[in-house]
């Protein structure tokens, strides 16, 4: 292995490898695409024209649907971007055709705390810093795209408080008669940024703007990523782009970006973020990028398209879901699967050491701060206490009727009687566990993680969803809290309550999905209650309603979608080498 990332840092295991990387021209040939199906960016990174290729290869089988999810992560996450990447890698040693499609990282975690979304050491995503610091530009043309229905927003407020009727209808426009308090949109940066969080705009004179409370949120929170993530295709993006309700009127009337007819001019600004972008890892495989992060806020998956076109191009493909299986693969099970048709084979369960000796009660940890050295040392008796939280998540996917295969992805502080224990637990539950060290050797290092793949996809499944399609909100709500979560039942305050019954009531909302929004570092909505909670009910303070993604989203605990930046921040280490150009400090 030319890499050792004990000795080298992500950035420059990533700066090693992109010197070898394949050209566009290369990409094209070694995949069997046409000309006219690559899209460049430069020499090296290309989007996919996603409805050509899937045109072309209609007729052939889907290969093997492979999802990687996790036990409940401590804040500084347990490398399923890193399993998803060393197992493709793991596949392709055994010589099979194999890629996989990731979620673009969103530039608040990586020049926050948790840093980029390119995996570690040598299962890591290649080209590191275009992947880390916007890749396409797919985020950027989502932020311009929902701050334009804002901008459409707040300068109609402002015209229709300025003219009278007969001078609107002279510019061309209708009275929407905008309740200031009911704005449901606000604003968006794709930075952690929590002094952006409560804000009040349009100060000055009456030209200046409407004067009103307003917000911002994260970029990737936008419901416009949640649409992203969910599409067929650029007709059903444009279809949802027109629905999305951007405020009430004074007399509770949904204000489409339809009605501000600003909707075309967004789906313009998206347009190429359908199609994916294509990268590889460090040993070469190729692996798409589509869609974002954050499925605590919004669907947190890899994209449905990505995932229609690795199942048409790879005989394995492999996706990923965010946080936990909790969160991350009940959305993919209940939600993208729903929507896109495409049935799992197997799911990952990603499984650290250190993370089930938090569950165990190890002490607290606290992502920008070094991890205690608690978790450096060997204690079967905490790793013990905290197992009950990875049978929970192999509960949790064996309830879709899909096979889990614990991966165990070892850190260097691991013992072998502490991967024998989790072993043993695993097996002792019916299930295959595998131990990777792909962080370390690569594929090489996978090797035991993809036989064990290879042999669960020969298994006979029965997909099966949680709840059906007519199911009524509050109930789809208490059947996720009690089997998924663990708790004992569903708590609504008035508010929320009469907002689901009215939800209930209406027709339209009877296809919507159920689109939880949760806390991540717990399966209850309380971050700081660790292992398998026991005796709890769920508390439901409100339901987002969001109408192009067609979400409905039970809002639990404390969420924000604006995450804030800790006191030591990725950026303070990442800088750019004037004689080269070449970004470093990333990770």
């Amino acid at each position: 292995m030319p890499y050792d990332p004990t000795k080298m840092k992500d950035w420059q295991i990533g700066e090693a490898a992109e010197e070898h990387m394949p050209t566009v021209d290369e990409a094209r040939e070694r995949l069997g695409l046409e000309k006219d199906e690559v899209m460049p960016y430069g020499k090296k990174i290309c989007k996919l024209d996603f409805m050509r290729i899937i045109e072309r290869l209609k007729d052939r089988p889907d290969g093997y649907y492979i999802d990687v999810t996790a036990i409940t992560p401590t804040p500084l996450g347990e490398g399923k971007t890193t399993t998803t990447l060393g197992l493709i890698e793991g596949l392709s040693k055994r010589g099979k055709n194999v890629g996989g499609c990731i979620r673009q990282p969103s530039g608040g975690p990586t020049m926050n705390i948790k840093g980029t979304a390119a995996g570690g050491g040598i299962s890591l995503l290649i080209p590191m810093t275009e992947f880390s610091l916007g890749l396409t530009g797919d985020i950027n043309d989502l932020v311009n795209a929902h701050n334009l229905a804002m901008v459409a927003l707040t300068s109609r407020m402002m015209h229709e408080r300025n003219y009278d009727d007969v001078e609107l209808a002279k510019r061309g426009l209708r009275r929407l008669d905008i309740d200031p308090t009911r704005v449901e949109m606000g604003w968006v940066i794709d930075f952690c940024a929590q002094s952006l969080r409560n804000i009040v705009i349009g100060l000055g004179g009456r030209m200046d703007g409407y004067m009103m409370e307003s917000k911002f949120g994260i970029a990737v929170s936008s419901e416009l990523m949640a649409m992203l993530s969910i599409v067929r295709d650029l007709a059903d993006l444009r279809e949802r782009m027109g629905k999305i309700t951007v405020a009430f009127d004074k007399k509770g009337k949904p204000v489409t970006t339809a009605d501000l007819e600003v909707d075309g001019a967004m789906t313009a600004w998206m347009r190429n973020t359908i199609n994916p972008t294509l990268c590889w890892t460090v040993e070469y495989q190729p692996v798409l990028v589509h869609a974002g992060p954050f499925a605590n806020i919004a669907v947190g998956q890899s994209s449905i398209i990505g995932d229609r076109l690795g199942l048409k191009m790879f005989d394995y493909h492999v996706t990923e879901s965010g946080f936990g299986a909790d969160i991350g693969f009940e959305k993919f099970w209940n939600v993208k699967c729903r929507l896109s048709g495409l049935k799992p084979r197997v799911a990952i369960l990603t499984t650290t050491i250190r993370a089930l000796k938090m569950h165990g009660g190890g002490p607290t940890v606290t992502a920008g701060l070094p991890l205690p050295k608690a978790y450096a040392k060997e204690d079967l008796k905490l790793l013990e206490k905290g197992l009950p939280n990875m049978l929970h998540n192999i509960n949790i996917i064996r309830t879709s009727g899909i096979n889990p295969v614990v991966c165990i992805n070892v850190f260097p502080t691991d013992t072998k009687d502490e991967i024998a224990l989790v072993r043993k637990a695993a097996e002792a539950a019916g299930v295959r566990c595998a131990v990777s060290e792909h962080w370390r050797y690569g594929g090489d290092g996978a090797l035991e993680l993809a036989d064990a793949v290879m042999d669960a996809c020969q298994d006979k499944t029965e997909f099966k969803f949680l709840y059906l399609l007519e199911t009524k909100l509050r109930e789809r709500v208490e059947r996720i809290a009690k089997v998924v979560y663990g708790a004992d039942g569903v708590s609504w305050t008035p508010e929320a309550e009469a907002k689901a019954k009215m939800l209930e009531a209406d027709p339209q909302y009877d296809d919507y999905a159920t689109m939880m929004v949760k806390v991540h570092l717990s399966l209850s909505h309380d971050p700081t209650r660790k292992g398998v909670p026991k005796g709890w009910i769920l508390p439901v303070r409100d339901v987002l309603i969001f109408s192009g993604a067609k979400f409905l989203c039970p809002m639990t605990g404390t969420i924000s979608l604006m995450p804030g930046t800790s006191s030591d921040p990725a950026f303070r280490r990442v800088d750019v080498d004037v004689e080269t150009g070449l970004v470093k400090g990333l990770f």
